[in-house]
């Protein structure tokens, strides 16, 4: 049995307990590869309950799923506006600071950091890192579940040689950051996923053709490997290493025939 296959057995027993015993349950973080393999799974059975996928904030990478029966009222399209609140209270947030002055800290600094103290990557979703300099500590809001937050509170001190101030707080009051955007101009042969990731990330057909195949890519939060996949406006784009992009405008053509379009590059 091979992982995508013990995950949805995990999955199944959830649905089930949803089902049988008329509560929610939920699962462990999901990387986009995962997410990917739950949705499939999910949008070809018929299921008991309702099913989605929480992460803390709209544009989560990681995200747990959440199995409803119909006592949990979603309100609303948009998952995120008025979320239920046995939904949020699944996830809290960890806010760690850093010393002014002290050196800036990474995502992978953290990280490794918290995976030091023998928890699984599966209970910590996203790690959205702060910028620090000699006025503004640095730091980090660490999205974790519930259940083992306060053994974050009492046992991360330190990411490295680096000691960390350490609080939790609700969801509600995570600090998604501001985002800066870019706008990037160019034309492209076609709306085809590998020629939408070469113009976006600056790599030639055949890096970006790799790139998809390797499971690296993401489409608005999917992990996305067929290379013909038809982009369309307002899609979200994520390369492992590389960034997001969405794709905000898709124009006419030109002389030769090549699409214009324009990608918002996120900072």
């Amino acid at each position: 049995m091979n992982q995508d296959e013990l995950l949805i057995g995990k999955i199944e027993d959830k649905i089930n307990q949803a089902d049988l015993r008329y509560m929610l349950t939920w699962g462990t973080f999901l990387d986009t590869h995962q997410r990917k393999v739950c949705e499939d799974y999910c949008k070809s059975k018929r299921l008991p309950v309702k099913v989605i996928f929480y992460g803390g904030y709209e544009d989560a990478e990681r995200c747990i799923p959440v199995f409803l029966p119909d006592y949990v009222k979603i309100p609303s399209d948009d998952q995120y506006v008025d979320m239920p609140q046995e939904v949020t209270e699944l996830l809290k947030v960890v806010r760690v600071s850093a010393p002014k002055g002290s050196r800036q800290l990474s995502h992978r600094d953290y990280l490794g950091s918290l995976l030091s103290l023998g928890l699984d990557r599966e209970v910590t979703g996203d790690i959205l890192v702060k910028s620090s300099d000699d006025k503004t500590a640095g730091g980090a809001d660490i999205i974790v579940q519930a259940e083992i937050a306060d053994f974050i509170e009492l046992n991360y001190a330190k990411a490295g040689r680096t000691k960390l101030k350490v609080e939790v707080l609700p969801i509600e009051k995570l600090d998604a950051g501001t985002v800066k955007i870019e706008q990037k101009q160019d034309t492209v042969a076609s709306l085809r996923l590998d020629s939408i990731v070469a113009s976006a990330f600056g790599l030639s057909r055949t890096k970006a053709s790799e790139a998809i195949r390797r499971g690296i890519v993401s489409v608005n939060s999917l992990e996305a490997n067929k290379l013909d996949m038809e982009i369309t406006r307002s899609d979200k784009i994520v390369m492992k290493g590389r960034g997001k992009v969405m794709l905000s405008e898709v124009g006419g053509t030109n002389r030769k025939d090549r699409v214009r379009v324009t990608f918002s590059v996120y900072k």
